[in-house]
This record gives C-alpha cells, sequence and structure tokens, in this order.
C-alpha cells in the first residue's frame, strides 16, 4: 500500500497586497544552553546561577536511635524483645558517641518487667501444679481440706 502524494501548496494570491510574503525562519542561537554541565560549571550565556538553599538540611538521625525509642516502646508490650532492642540500640549509640538515654530507660524498663513477667510465670506455674498434686493425692470428687474445698475429676 502506497500513500498518496501530497498536494501542491496553495498559491498566495498576489491580489491582496496587505499579507506581506513570508519570511524566513529565525536563526537559531549561536550556542544552545547546556543542560547537563557538571556541578560547579558556569552557567550558559543570559541564564542565572543557581540560589543557594533557603535553609540548611536536617541532619539524619544517629545510628540507634529509632531503634531505642522502638526498644523502649516494646519493654512495655513485649518487655524481652524491647530489652534486646535497647540493648542493640545502646551498643550502635555508644558506637556512634550519641547520648543513650532512652535505650537506657528502655533496659531498664524491659529487664524490670521481663522479672515480673518470669516470677508471673513461675507462680502460676507453683500454683496449678499444686492444685493437681493435690486432685492427685485426693482422688475424684469433692473434698474439703482444711477450710478450701477441692473439686477433682
Amino acid at each position: 500500500m502506497t500513500n498518496p502524494p501530497f498536494p501542491e501548496p496553495p498559491v498566495p494570491d498576489s491580489s491582496n497586497p496587505a499579507t506581506p510574503p513570508p519570511t524566513a525562519p529565525a536563526a537559531p542561537p549561536a550556542a544552545p544552553p547546556t543542560w547537563d554541565a557538571g556541578p560547579g560549571a558556569a552557567p550558559a550565556a543570559g541564564y542565572a546561577a543557581p540560589a543557594a538553599p533557603a535553609y540548611p538540611q536536617p541532619e539524619p538521625s544517629p545510628p540507634g536511635r529509632v531503634l531505642s525509642i522502638v526498644g523502649l516502646v516494646l519493654a512495655f508490650v513485649a518487655a524481652p524483645v524491647g530489652l534486646i532492642l535497647s540493648i542493640v540500640a545502646a551498643v550502635k549509640l555508644g558506637k556512634a558517641g550519641q547520648p543513650k538515654g532512652l535505650a537506657i530507660a528502655g533496659i531498664v524498663v524491659g529487664a524490670v518487667l521481663t522479672i515480673v513477667e518470669i516470677i508471673g510465670i513461675i507462680l502460676f506455674i507453683a500454683f496449678f501444679a499444686a492444685i493437681f498434686g493435690m486432685c492427685a493425692e485426693l482422688g475424684t470428687g469433692v473434698w474439703d481440706v482444711n477450710g478450701v474445698t477441692y473439686t477433682c475429676g
């Protein structure tokens, strides 16, 4: 399949003198601006140099800062996990030479709550072990021992 030939362009009417004849396009600028010039290069002719930033950029957070916050929060929710994360954060902050107050707070809270949880688990196991041991001695039925009623079976 072939394309049809283009039609002839219209010829301007010479009877209308108010219409100026077409002119040639303007010449391109002598040196086009270079957009890919490296940093520190002089700006192209006719363009202003970029302005300095209006305010300084914030400094990045020291390593372990976010980890210490997460460790402190988790120390209240899941104490052993918060304790471990706080210890890791304290080590990272110590190596970076940053203050490690939140990490130490997470270590203290995590350690205290972990100890309380361990004591609670031990008491819970001891309590039910005593009940099961008493029922193993007494056998099935309802028993009154020293004012305490045991229902075994």
